[in-house]
């Protein structure tokens, strides 16, 4: 994915925010994913293992271990943008995560959510040291990820 170059200074910002994140990355995640919740309630559809189940979202276990992952794959994405030069997520993983997303029925429209959400959990994780800077560093690492899983978005044939 040849696009904006993710500078030194954009790497600095999403490093320093992560290494203090990191240790809180369960407690953000689910923050994370209550939030996108809390924006668009349809998208609770969108996870199988939401469907049928009565357990408030903030004590499923099912979610809380995805939204660890997800959070947690999204920040050390981020970390490795600069150094590897692009979206590091193995082409298995990226293959495997563009076919879910398309089978799941996620649209554009959802991935701005995500973007807003995680923007917004970063932002009230490390507030000392949000900026402008900082929010447009982590919005390219993420639009970055974003276009690679959605390379991989194509129906499995």
């Amino acid at each position: 994915m040849e696009g904006k170059v993710f500078t030194e200074e954009q790497e600095t910002l999403v490093v320093k925010s992560w290494g203090v994140m990191k240790q809180n990355a369960a407690e953000l995640g689910l923050k994370f994913f209550l939030k996108v919740f809390e924006i668009a309630p349809s998208a609770q559809k969108l996870f199988s293992f939401l469907k049928d189940s009565d357990i408030p979202l903030e004590k499923n276990p099912k979610l809380k271990s995805h939204a660890m992952s997800v959070f947690v794959m999204t920040c050390e994405s981020a970390v490795q943008l600069r150094k590897a030069g692009k979206v590091t997520v193995r082409e298995s993983t990226l293959k495997r995560l563009g076919g879910v997303h398309f089978k799941s029925g996620v649209v554009d429209e959802h991935y701005e959510v995500v973007k807003f959400a995680l923007l917004e959990t970063i932002k009230e994780a490390v507030p000392e040291m949000w900026s402008a800077e900082m929010k447009n560093a982590w919005e390219e690492a993420y639009d970055q990820l974003v276009a690679a899983i959605k390379s991989e978005t194509k129906p499995s044939t």
